[in-house]
C-alpha cells in the first residue's frame, strides 16, 4: 500500500517530481499550548526514501521573518510564533503555532485532529498553583468535571467533535480559565471515486475498475484497503485499488461502487454507484411458429417468431421465407419478436430469420415443423406388474433435427431428451404401483411440441399391510360415544376387501372398488374394551394391520354408602367403618368421605370395588355422612347416612340439701343426682339402705330432685344410680342420722347438751371473727385444704349443680372422694342465706366462702361408715 502511495505522489513528471510531496512537522509533545521555559521538540518529515537531506526551518513573529537552516530533522522551540519546516526536493510544510504563556492555567491539545485518533486534551495548572473543581467547556457547555484527572480523552474522533474548548478551575473564590482550543477534525482521505476502463464493454472484453482517494499528506504512514461492491456481493479487502473483469461477461452488468477504509480502523467510506452495462452480441435466433402443428389449409393463421436467449438490446430482426425478406423490425425491450401472415399456396416452404444488435448478425437454423408423434409400449400386453421392466418409445414420420421429446404420465414430466441424429427416442423403467395411468409423449423442433395419443397402462399391486386407526383418535373412549374404525393401505390394485375384527371375531367385511380405505363405525358399549384389527386382501393373500387396544371407560354410577359400628348404637370409642362403593364404572375410583361436608378421608380403589374408612368415634361424630366417587368422568355423590354417636352416663353425683345443720323429724330433705355427661335421656334412680325410693327420667341432660318428709327411719345411707342404655352409673354413698324427741329427760339432757352446744359455738364464733379480722387486716384468707375441698373438680368430669338460696346455716350433705383416691367421707357445710337463687357454675356450698365444715364422716372406700364426727367450724384441715 506504501509503496503503491508512493508512486501516486512520487511519479516524475518531465524528469522533475511532481509537486504534491510536502513536507510534515511532528510535535513532542504533542500540545501546541505550553508553559514558559517549557520547551518542545519540532520534528520534519518529508516523504521519501533517499538519503538524509538538509532541511530549511522558519520561525514567524508577526510581521517580520526569521529563518534558520539546518542539517537536523528536530528543532526545539521555547517562543511562541508560527513554525514551518521544508526538506529539500518538497514543498514547504503547513504553519504550526505554538504558544508559551505566562497563564496560571492551560488547555493543551495536539494541533492536528483526525477522523478516528484518538485525542487527549489537558488541562493543566501551573507549578505551585493549586486549583479546585477543574472543569472542561465545549462551546461554552461544561462537557465534563475533571475532578480526579486533567486528561480528557475523545476516542475515535469525528466531526461531531468539532468545537472550541476550554477549562477553568477555582482558586480559592475566584475563577482562573485556560485558553481557548479550536478543534476541528480533518478527513484521513476523501470518499472514493470509481472509475472504469469501460462503461459499456462488449462481452469478452477486460475491463478494470479503479477506486480513486488519497491519504492526508499529515498521514503518510497510514494505509488503505479496497474493496468492490455489486447489489448485495462483494470482493475482499485488498490493498490495491484496481479489480479487473477479464472476460467481462452480460451477468457482470450492473451497478458498482467501491469502499476504501484504513487499515485497523473504523474509517470506512463508500464511492458513487457507476452503471456498467455490458454490451452482449447476439446468440444464434431460434424460429418457431405459432401456433403449433403443421398446416395444410389455405387462410390459416400463423404466427413466425423469432427470438435469441442471449443480445444486448436494441435487436434488428428480419424474417425470411425462402431466401425472401418478409419483415425487418426493432426490439427495444424483449429479445424475441413475431411476424403473423395469412397462408397461400406460395407460404409453403422454408422460413429463418436473422438478428442483430450492430454487433454482427446470426441466423437461425431453417426448420421444418414436426408431424403427431406415436407413443408404444415394449410389452404387447396392456396388464403388467410391479417390478416388470417397460420401455416407451415415442417417434415422428418427420421434423427437422434436433427434436426434443418429453415423456408424460397423467400430465407429470417423467424424462425429456434431444434426439439429434434420430427422429425416435425411448424412455425405460422399472414398474412401481404408482405407474399405473395414462401415457403419452411431446416432440417438439422449435415451431411447438406436437402430442401423441395417450395409452393406458394398469399395473398389478398386492396390498400393503393396512393401518387401523381410530376416530376420533386415542385409545380410550366412553360408554355410549361413537367410533369409527378406518382400515387403509398405500398401495394396491383394486378391488380390495377388507375386514374389522374385535378380538378374532369378525365384525364387518367391506369391499373398496375405487379407495384404499374403508371405515366402521359403531356405539360403545362396556363389552367394547379389547384388541382390534383389520384385514385387507386383493387376491393375492390377506395382510393384517397392527393391533388397537380400545379401552371403555364406565362412568362411575351413584355410590352407597354404608356405616358399620361394632353394635347396634354408636357408642363413643367405637370404631366405626365407612364404606363406600359403586355398582359400576372403571377403575380406578377414587372415594372421598364427608361428614358435614367436611372431608374426613379419601381411598382409591385400583381394581374396582369399593372403599373403606374407619373412624374412632367422639361425641361430635353426630350427624350426616356421605361418600363421593370419581374416575376422572364426573364426581358421583351417594345419599346421605345420618349417625348418633351416644355417651354412657359418667357416674352421679349425690347431693342431700336440709335446712338446718342437724335434721330432725318432719325436716324436708332435698336428694339430687346428676351425672356430668350422657347421652338423654338418662333415667335416674334413688336408694336409701339400697331399698329403691323412687325413679325419675332426665330429657335435658340435667339432674333430678327428690324431696322426703324425714321421720326415724329416714337415718342411714343414700345413693343414686344413672343409666342411659349404655350401662348404669352409680354414686357415692352418703350417710344421714336423723334426731329424734323422746322424753322430758331426753329433753332436760338435750336442753343441756344444746346450752353447752350454745356456749362453745359463741366462743369459737368469737374466735373465728377475730381470727378472720386477723387475716383481713393482714390481706390474707382463711387457708383451705383444697385437695380435701369437694368444690375441686375432678380432672376428666366437670360437676355442675343449681343450688337454691337458703336460711342462714343451711347445711349442705355431700359425698366427697378427693381424687378418686381410698378415702371417701362425708361434710356437711352452713352457708350464709342468699336472695337469689345462685346461677354459678358450682354449689354455693363449695366455694372458697366464709363456710364452714360442722359436720364430718371419714371412711375407707370399702368398709363399713364410720361414726359421725362434729367438728370445730374453726377448723383449718377437714
Amino acid at each position: 500500500m506504501l509503496l503503491w502511495v508512493s508512486l501516486l505522489i512520487l511519479a516524475p513528471v518531465g524528469g522533475q517530481f511532481a509537486s504534491e510531496i510536502k513536507s510534515v512537522i511532528s510535535l513532542h509533545p504533542p500540545w501546541t499550548t505550553l508553559f514558559q521555559g517549557e520547551t518542545v521538540t519540532l520534528t520534519c518529515k518529508a516523504f521519501q526514501f533517499n538519503a538524509p537531506q538538509k532541511r530549511k526551518w522558519y520561525r514567524w513573529y508577526l510581521p517580520g521573518e526569521i529563518q534558520s537552516e539546518t542539517t537536523e530533522n528536530t528543532y526545539e522551540a521555547r517562543e511562541s510564533g508560527g513554525y514551518k519546516c521544508q526538506a529539500q526536493d518538497s514543498h514547504s510544510s503547513d504553519r504550526v503555532d505554538l504558544l508559551f504563556t505566562t497563564a496560571s492555567l492551560i488547555l493543551q491539545a495536539p494541533s492536528d485532529v483526525f477522523e478516528a485518533d484518538s485525542v487527549v486534551l489537558r488541562c493543566q495548572a501551573k507549578a505551585n498553583v493549586i486549583l479546585n473543581n477543574m472543569t472542561l467547556y465545549k462551546n461554552g457547555k461544561v462537557l465534563q468535571v475533571l475532578d480526579k484527572t486533567s486528561d480528557f480523552h475523545i476516542y475515535q474522533a469525528s466531526m461531531k467533535d468539532n468545537g472550541d474548548y476550554h477549562c477553568s478551575g477555582f482558586k480559592d473564590t475566584h475563577v482562573v480559565s485556560s485558553n481557548k482550543i479550536k478543534i476541528v477534525v480533518q478527513e484521513l482521505f476523501p470518499s472514493p471515486v470509481l472509475k472504469a476502463s469501460s462503461t459499456q464493454p462488449t462481452e469478452g472484453n477486460t475491463v478494470t475498475l479503479t477506486c480513486e482517494t488519497q491519504l492526508s499528506l499529515q498521514r503518510p504512514e497510514s494505509q488503505l484497503l479496497f474493496r468492490f461492491v455489486k447489489t448485495s456481493m462483494w470482493s475482499e479487502w485488498k490493498i490495491s485499488p484496481e479489480f479487473q473483469f477479464s472476460p467481462i461477461r452480460r451477468e457482470n452488468s450492473g451497478s458498482y461502487w467501491c469502499e476504501a477504509r484504513r487499515l485497523n480502523s473504523l474509517v470506512q467510506k463508500q464511492s458513487q454507484e457507476l452503471q456498467i452495462q455490458v454490451q452482449v452480441p447476439v446468440s444464434q435466433p431460434v424460429l418457431t411458429l405459432r401456433p403449433p402443428g403443421t398446416w395444410t389449409l389455405v387462410r390459416d393463421k400463423i404466427s413466425l417468431q423469432c427470438e435469441v436467449q442471449r443480445g444486448s438490446l436494441p435487436i434488428w430482426y428480419q424474417f425470411f421465407h425462402e431466401d425472401v425478406l418478409l419483415m425487418k423490425t426493432k426490439s427495444t425491450s424483449e429479445r424475441k419478436m413475431s411476424h403473423r401472415l395469412s397462408l397461400t399456396e406460395n407460404h409453403f416452404g422454408k422460413y429463418y430469420c436473422t438478428a442483430d444488435n450492430g454487433l454482427g448478425p446470426q441466423r437461425s437454423e431453417a426448420v421444418i415443423p414436426v408431424s403427431k408423434p406415436v407413443l408404444t409400449f415394449s410389452s404387447p400386453g396392456t396388464r403388467t406388474f410391479v417390478g416388470d421392466k417397460m420401455s416407451l418409445q415415442c417417434e415422428v414420420q418427420r421434423g427437422s433435427l434436433p427434436i426434443w421429446y418429453q415423456f408424460f404420465h397423467e400430465d407429470d414430466l417423467l424424462k425429456k431428451r434431444e434426439a439429434i441424429s434420430w427422429i425416435t427416442e425411448s424412455y425405460s423403467f422399472s414398474l412401481i404401483a404408482e405407474h399405473s395411468g395414462n401415457y403419452y409423449c411431446t416432440a417438439d423442433n422449435g415451431f411447438g411440441p406436437q402430442r401423441s395419443e395417450a395409452i393406458s397402462l394398469s399395473v398389478t399391486v398386492p396390498v400393503s399391510q393396512p393401518v387401523l386407526t381410530l376416530s376420533p383418535p386415542g385409545t380410550w373412549t366412553l360408554v355410549g360415544n361413537e367410533v369409527r374404525l378406518q382400515c387403509e393401505v398405500q398401495r394396491g390394485s383394486s378391488p380390495i376387501w377388507y375386514q374389522f375384527f374385535h378380538e378374532d371375531v369378525l365384525l364387518t367385511r367391506i369391499e373398496a372398488t375405487s379407495w384404499r380405505t374403508r371405515s366402521y363405525s359403531f356405539s360403545v358399549a362396556a363389552e367394547h374394551s379389547g384388541n382390534y384389527y383389520c384385514t385387507a386382501d386383493n387376491g393375492f393373500g390377506p395382510q393384517s394391520s397392527e393391533t388397537i387396544n380400545l379401552s371403555v371407560i364406565v362412568p362411575v354410577s351413584r355410590p352407597v354408602l354404608t356405616l358399620r359400628p361394632p353394635r347396634d348404637q354408636a357408642v363413643v370409642g367405637d370404631v366405626v367403618e365407612l364404606h363406600c362403593e359403586v355398582q359400576r364404572g372403571s377403575p380406578p375410583i377414587l372415594y372421598q368421605f364427608y361428614h358435614e361436608d367436611v372431608t374426613l378421608g379419601s381411598s382409591s380403589s385400583a381394581s374396582g370395588g369399593g372403599a373403606s374408612f374407619n373412624l374412632i368415634l367422639k361425641t361430635e361424630h353426630s350427624g350426616n355422612y356421605f361418600c363421593e366417587a370419581n374416575n376422572g368422568q364426573g364426581v358421583q355423590r351417594s345419599y346421605t347416612v345420618s349417625l348418633s354417636v351416644r355417651v354412657p352416663v359418667s357416674r352421679p353425683v349425690l347431693t342431700l340439701r336440709t335446712a338446718r345443720a342437724q335434721v330432725v323429724v318432719g325436716d324436708v330433705l332435698e336428694l339430687r343426682c346428676e351425672a356430668q355427661r350422657g347421652s338423654t335421656p338418662i333415667l335416674y334412680w334413688f336408694y336409701h339402705n339400697n331399698i329403691t325410693l323412687e325413679t325419675s327420667t332426665s330429657h335435658s341432660g340435667q339432674g333430678v330432685s327428690l324431696n322426703l318428709s324425714l321421720t326415724a327411719d329416714h337415718s342411714g345411707t343414700y345413693s343414686c344410680e344413672a343409666d342411659n342404655g349404655l350401662g348404669p352409673q352409680r354414686s357415692e354413698a352418703v350417710t344421714l342420722s336423723v334426731m329424734g324427741l323422746t322424753g322430758s329427760k331426753n329433753s332436760l339432757i338435750a336442753t343441756s347438751v344444746t346450752g353447752g352446744l350454745l356456749s362453745m359455738m359463741a366462743i369459737a364464733a368469737v374466735a373465728l371473727l377475730f381470727y378472720c379480722w386477723l387475716l383481713r387486716k393482714a390481706g390474707g384468707k382463711p387457708t383451705v385444704d383444697s385437695s380435701r375441698n369437694p368444690s375441686a373438680p375432678d380432672p376428666q368430669e366437670s360437676t355442675y349443680h343449681n343450688v337454691p338460696g337458703w336460711i342462714e346455716l343451711q347445711p349442705v350433705y355431700s359425698n366427697v372422694n378427693p381424687n378418686r383416691g381410698e378415702v371417701v367421707y362425708s361434710e356437711v357445710w352452713s352457708v350464709k342465706k342468699e336472695n337469689k337463687l345462685t346461677a354459678a357454675s358450682e354449689p354455693e356450698p363449695f366455694k372458697n366462702t366464709d363456710s364452714c365444715v360442722i359436720y364430718s364422716q371419714v371412711k375407707g372406700a370399702s368398709t363399713a361408715a364410720s361414726k359421725p364426727q362434729f367438728l370445730d367450724p374453726l377448723t383449718p384441715h377437714r
